[in-house]
């Protein structure tokens, strides 16, 4: 086999590796009008840990991400932008079983998502989620970016 068919070969192979990752992520949808009402009246309570995400919630996000929910490290963590691991930056669950996760990616294009699940007992479901913007501070601050249409949407690498 020549040199160049064997680069010609690898950058395939590489290509449809890529298209396959991507293919698997889970696409969230937009926000109803009723779900967007809910997370503007829901009360969230702040969480300070993965830890402390309900179990499904922490599983769910483990399998968006391609790993497990140990793979995030804690908000008060050292953590370098360079650094091609998650860190938790804000959670919060509200009483009707909706959580916002909201964390930072590092690696070089440093990037902050958020994802919504509703969860109970049963089951766990992605949605909303996508891009975000960075250095948000607040659990307000994130349903306000999402509310505004801040958050896109379109496929990211969680």
């Amino acid at each position: 086999m020549t040199r160049a068919r064997g680069l010609w070969c690898a950058g395939l192979l590489l290509a449809v590796g890529v298209a396959t990752c991507v293919a698997a992520q889970p696409a969230a949808l937009p926000l109803t009008e009723s779900q967007k009402a809910h997370l503007k009246s829901d009360a969230f309570q702040v969480i300070t840990s993965i830890r402390g995400l309900p179990l499904g919630v922490r599983d769910s996000l483990g399998a968006l991400i391609n790993g497990q929910y140990t793979d995030f490290a804690e908000p008060d963590t050292p953590f370098r932008p360079a650094d091609p691991r998650r860190r938790l930056s804000l959670a919060a669950c509200a009483a009707d079983h909706h959580c916002l996760v909201y964390y930072e990616r590092g690696g070089p294009a440093h990037t902050w998502h958020v994802a919504v699940f509703r969860w109970t007992p049963d089951a766990t479901t992605l949605e909303f989620g996508g891009g975000a913007p960075g250095r948000l501070k607040t659990i307000d601050a994130v349903r306000g970016a999402i509310l505004s249409g801040a958050v896109k949407t379109a496929p990211v690498s969680w």
